[in-house]
């Protein structure tokens, strides 16, 4: 498995659509980055959001999600809580080749303020805008700056493609548009 470059990323963005819509170089116009970088793309976070919320006292629940444990908001900069989180989306939207996994990574600027960024791996024949977790671990309100920079993509080539793919499995996340709660 190798890791892809600028120039493969590039290629397959334009011709097969892997990243629409795609920024061919890196915008930093006092901004947090984002688009092509040298080895991954680092994407945007959306301006909807799904704060989290303790308001009506819902436990957290994987397989039964209380829709009321976040609020939503659509807005420029979003303010997370202390020690809290919020939901969000990328702006791009992902296609994932059939022979590639993709990683994510926060952004530096970020966890050197205490906000993590968590996503699980994008597996290949995936597809959807991906959904982005933002953890303050601060005692502070932390903000998020949506259309800018928030966490990087790698692609990662496989020696041959797959034997089953996301899509061919039916994954319950394919073609997923907005932020996504989780689904059993």
């Amino acid at each position: 498995m190798s890791i892809q470059s600028d120039r493969w990323i590039r290629e397959r963005a334009l011709q097969d659509r892997m990243i629409e819509p795609f920024v061919e170089a890196q915008r930093r116009d006092a901004c947090i980055s984002y688009g092509l970088s040298s080895y991954g793309y680092d994407a945007r976070v959306a301006d909807e959001f799904k704060i989290f919320t303790n308001v009506d006292n819902a436990i957290v629940d994987p397989k039964d999600f209380a829709q009321n444990s976040f609020v939503d908001r659509k807005t420029d900069v979003c303010i997370i809580p202390p020690n809290s989180f919020a939901l969000a989306r990328t702006v791009e939207y992902f296609r994932v080749p059939r022979d590639v996994l993709v990683i994510c990574l926060g952004k530096s600027t970020y966890a050197r303020c205490g906000i993590i960024v968590n996503v699980t791996p994008l597996e290949p024949g995936w597809e959807g805008h991906v959904t982005l977790e933002f953890s303050n671990t601060t005692p502070l309100p932390a903000k998020i700056y949506a259309n800018e920079g928030a966490c990087q993509f790698l692609f990662l080539k496989g020696n041959e493609p797959c034997e089953v793919s996301y899509a061919d499995r039916a994954g319950k996340y394919m073609g997923q548009r907005g932020v996504t709660l989780p689904r059993l």
